[in-house]
């Protein structure tokens, strides 16, 4: 069982890090530096999060905007920590770096398992494997979306909110009226709000305390 959690765990990083390309690309032709596409990466390590900050950013919101949109769609980790603090051990150095690990990947390969020391293999591994491949393919498509130079020349102005929904899509399944509910009040608020606005009252809405199953 131990080899299949490592095949696992190394196939999704390897099929998680190729958006990473996207990221970097986009957050470069966004405007960000290399430097600062890679700490965005490399601290904020939560895919969703970071298109949605980059998508704000790239449509002239300001930060605090970007900043609430990412930290919204982010919330969900913290309902990972729980279910994971039984498997992730003991207080400590640990547990912090369990923290920046805790994804919607390692989450699911962990759950994954019937064998508690499997749930704990493929919680690290897979959250190992995934920031590395992530950050990696991160810095390439960063290094490229600067050379590829102006936004609109490429088509890439509408690159953000493309890879953030090609992103959320698979996880939606059975919330899909919500996604529509949210996509409704965002479109309605564009034209009343600033820029990003639109965007954190859709992810405000997928929060709601009836939507999706338990």
């Amino acid at each position: 069982m131990t080899k299949q959690v490592i095949s696992t765990s190394v196939s999704v990083g390897i099929a998680t890090g190729l958006y990473g390309i996207s990221f970097g690309a986009i957050g470069a032709a966004a405007g960000l530096s290399v430097p600062a596409v890679m700490l965005l990466s490399l601290l904020m390590f939560s895919g969703a999060s970071q298109f949605a900050f980059v998508g704000v950013i790239a449509a002239g919101g300001a930060p605090i905007t970007a900043i609430s949109s990412a930290w919204l769609l982010g919330v969900r980790n913290s309902f990972y920590a729980i279910r994971l603090s039984p498997v992730i051990g003991p207080r400590g150095l640990w547990r912090l770096l369990a923290a920046q690990l805790t994804i919607d990947e390692s989450n699911a390969v962990s759950a994954a398992q019937e064998q508690p020391k499997d749930q704990k293999l493929g919680f690290w591994l897979t959250g190992v494997a995934v920031f590395i491949f992530w950050n990696s393919a991160t810095l390439l498509g960063a290094i490229g979306g600067n050379l590829l130079g102006s936004v609109e020349t490429w088509g890439l102005d509408g690159a953000a909110a493309a890879a953030f929904l090609g992103l959320l899509w698979p996880r939606l399944r059975g919330s899909i009226w919500l996604a529509v509910a949210g996509a409704s009040v965002a479109l309605i608020a564009i034209p009343f709000t600033p820029a990003g606005v639109p965007v954190l009252l859709a992810a405000a809405i997928a929060l709601l305390p009836f939507g999706g199953k338990k």
